[in-house]
């Protein structure tokens, strides 16, 4: 039996994961991470300490709560605000999830002489034949979580215990019932844990340093102005709705252009891509990709997507992915997330 710390949410997840943990035997601490400081009367839906505690005095289970507000503001705030600002679509749980959560958890274990960390993500650790380890899909393919977890090393992974990898949702909420927890029919939180109400924009508007809304144009594929557009915070790839300009057909985001302050619109047709390239790359089942070198993939460019088969390549710091079918609205400061047969996680890469 080991020592194991268990990242508790205040959620119906991590609560069941403590007490699947605690049943077989473990020797269970429960750990929340305060990551988002915001006002007084502000509720993160990431650190709910008071139903945290309530689940750990049910089970009878040393509890803490540790501040990382500030750290969370500086490695997974700010970088937020500053690449939508760029233009791009940010991914700050995939973030978070390496530079801070596990990282900070796996510290907390080491002060506390614990083994192992446990999550309640809906996803698996394993063991490959070649020896590394990576994570492999729920079999509640509705929850899977990996893709927010392609950037765990070796390290992080080694170390890390998912219960929940091979239950459903609704097989937690009734273990969590049974065991009478007082979290079982909380429900589960939709959006980032930060922005606790409003639009991201208004988040980024509230919160970033000196800025000043900049209006600009809406251009078509060929530089033609069709209107003004209110901040490049307000829009994404792929954006439909919300645009404030009608032009006789549906119209949809195609690229933003920071540097020209513009937003490109196009018609459907022109949001897919056989082709794209990925950056700032990490590997779980194999080292890495030389220069050259392929591998077939199923590639998700984005966390909902159920994936499109692919041939990764690399090109050194980066990747090329070059799609069987062309996939629609590829987004720039997205994860590309690819997976072997088995449901393993190859790796992944943000979208340039």
């Amino acid at each position: 039996m080991s020592k194991i710390v268990v990242g508790m949410s205040g959620g119906v997840d991590s609560a069941v994961t403590a007490y699947l943990l605690k049943a077989a035997g473990h020797d269970v601490i429960g750990v929340t991470l305060k990551t988002w400081g915001g006002s007084p009367d502000e509720v993160s839906r990431c650190c709910e300490i008071d139903d945290a505690q309530a689940v750990a005095r049910a089970l009878d289970i040393p509890y803490y709560a540790v501040n990382c507000a500030e750290e969370f503001r500086k490695s997974v705030v700010e970088p937020f605000i500053c690449e939508y600002m760029a233009g791009r679509t940010p991914n700050p749980c995939v973030v978070c999830n390496r530079a801070l959560k596990f990282e900070r958890m796996l510290e907390f274990a080491d002060s506390m002489g614990a083994e192992y960390i446990a999550t309640g993500h809906y996803a698996s650790v394993e063991r490959l034949k070649n020896g590394r380890l990576a994570v492999k899909n729920a079999a509640f393919a509705q929850k899977d979580q990996t893709y927010m977890l392609y950037r765990l090393t070796q390290n992080q992974l080694a170390r890390t215990l998912m219960p929940l990898g091979k239950l459903t949702k609704d097989e937690v909420r009734r273990i969590a019932a049974s065991a009478a927890l007082p979290v079982a029919n909380k429900p589960d939180s939709q959006e980032i844990c930060f922005v606790t109400s409003g639009s991201y924009a208004d988040f980024i508007e509230e919160n970033a340093e000196n800025y000043t809304p900049r209006k600009g144009n809406f251009v078509d594929e060929s530089g033609n102005i069709l209107g003004e557009h209110k901040g490049l915070i307000h829009y994404t790839v792929g954006q439909r709705k919300g645009l404030g300009i009608a032009v006789g057909k549906p119209i949809f985001v195609k690229r933003i252009d920071a540097e020209k302050n513009e937003v490109v619109l196009a018609d459907d047709a022109a949001l897919y891509s056989s082709e794209i390239t990925c950056d700032t790359l990490n590997f779980q089942s194999i080292p890495g990709l030389a220069p050259g070198e392929c591998v077939e993939a199923n590639v998700r460019i984005r966390y909902h997507h159920a994936g499109e088969k692919a041939v990764v390549e690399g090109c050194g710091e980066s990747v090329k992915i070059k799609f069987g079918k062309p996939v629609r609205a590829a987004t720039p400061g997205q994860s590309a997330v690819f997976y072997d047969a088995e449901g393993c996680v190859i790796g992944g890469g943000r979208i340039v």
